[in-house]
């Protein structure tokens, strides 16, 4: 059985600094931080924290929501492991970690202005570069149209959960 705790953005920190310290927790293991993106909510991601006590043999898993313009705190200075994967949620989806002193990009490239797991990344870009013959130059099109039609699929199945 897994514990689910569902916490304020502002708590992470001093909640973490517990589970990982505190003799009866243990939770020294970070596993994973997850996001999911729901640009229809008010509070646009879901973070979540997998830690892993490996003296109890217990996991949690720490819930968090927040907007895209309210930063996160870094726990970059409890769980070395969090650097890398907020570099990669700060590249891939603009979440903002305070006080990690290395946040740059990491998967993408460094002039990259966007952060493409957003679910409003655009799929189709804005222009379309092309070399045109009869002007002997590189030009770009605002008109970029798709090679086949979008469509749309319904699935039928069930899930348990």
């Amino acid at each position: 059985m897994e514990l689910i705790i569902q916490l304020a953005s502002w708590n992470i920190y001093p909640v973490f600094t517990f589970l990982k310290k505190n003799s009866s927790s243990q939770f020294n293991v970070l596993i994973d931080i997850i996001v999911y993106d729901m640009p229809q909510n008010k509070e646009r991601f879901i973070i979540v924290y997998n830690l892993l006590s490996v003296h109890f043999n217990k996991r949690i898993f720490i819930v968090t929501k927040i907007n895209e313009l309210l930063p996160l705190i870094s726990i970059n200075s409890l769980f070395l492991a969090s650097n890398w994967i907020e570099r990669e949620i700060w590249d891939l989806f603009g979440i903002l970690f305070l006080l990690n002193k290395d946040l740059r990009r990491i998967l993408t490239a460094y002039g990259f202005e966007f952060h493409p797991l957003r679910k409003d990344f655009p799929l189709i870009g804005f222009f379309e570069t092309i070399y045109d013959d009869t002007q002997k130059s590189v030009v770009n099109k605002t008109l970029v149209g798709l090679t086949q039609e979008y469509r749309t699929f319904k699935l039928n199945f069930k899930t348990n959960y």
